[in-house]
């Protein structure tokens, strides 16, 4: 009979069941040591290795985790992108009406060019012209007027060539009609004078 029971211990039984074999405390103890180390060995063994059923779950967990990372990160393109558009809506959103008060700016050149320097007239109308354009100027107007510099067909257009030996050719020597930026945007090239025939600037 006890035959019987010890041989139905056999097989996969994770119990770990220790002879008579007639040694001394200090075998058995050291019996149960190495039996206790080997369990935790096993345990150990299965806890890293994950059942089979347990395997779709994790590869599921890793898609999902990596989906939810590629969605937090095109979120936060998104909101860049959105506070971008924003921030550049409000700086110039005043294009519109400053390329249409450009007229009314290029007839008070022509009017202050005219006028008589000092008289009451002139002082009038340079008064007026100051107040507007310090207002422009404050939301970001600033005027292309520069002459003497080199030629840059980014902001110039060129209406007018001249023979000049004098200056480096493609010299700006003069601007008829002022440009104009809002802030770094470009509303209005200048229409320039341009000088050809003298020595060319190198590059």
């Amino acid at each position: 009979m006890d035959d019987q029971n010890r041989g139905g211990n056999g097989g996969d039984d994770d119990s770990y069941v220790l002879e008579d074999t007639g040694g001394s405390i200090e075998d058995i103890e050291h019996e149960m040591e190495v039996a206790a180390q080997e369990a935790d060995s096993t345990l150990s063994r299965r806890h890293k290795m994950p059942a089979p059923e347990e395997a779709p779950l994790q590869k599921e967990n890793l898609d999902l985790k990596d989906r939810y990372l590629r969605t937090l990160a095109d979120f936060e393109n998104f909101r860049k992108r959105s506070e971008r558009e924003k921030s550049d809506f409000f700086k110039y959103a005043l294009g519109g009406l400053l390329r249409e008060l450009l007229p009314v700016l290029d007839n008070f050149d022509r009017a202050l060019d005219h006028a008589g320097e000092g008289d009451d007239f002139h002082r009038g109308v340079l008064l007026i012209y100051k107040q507007l354009f310090d207002t422009l100027t404050k939301h970001g107007l600033r005027p292309i007027d520069q002459a003497n510099v080199p030629f840059d067909p980014k902001i110039h257009e060129a209406v007018v060539s001249e023979q000049d030996p004098s200056v480096p050719s493609h010299t700006v020597v003069a601007v008829l009609q002022k440009g104009y930026f809002l802030h770094d945007r470009l509303l209005r090239p200048a229409m320039v004078k341009v000088a050809v025939g003298g020595p060319e600037e190198p590059r």
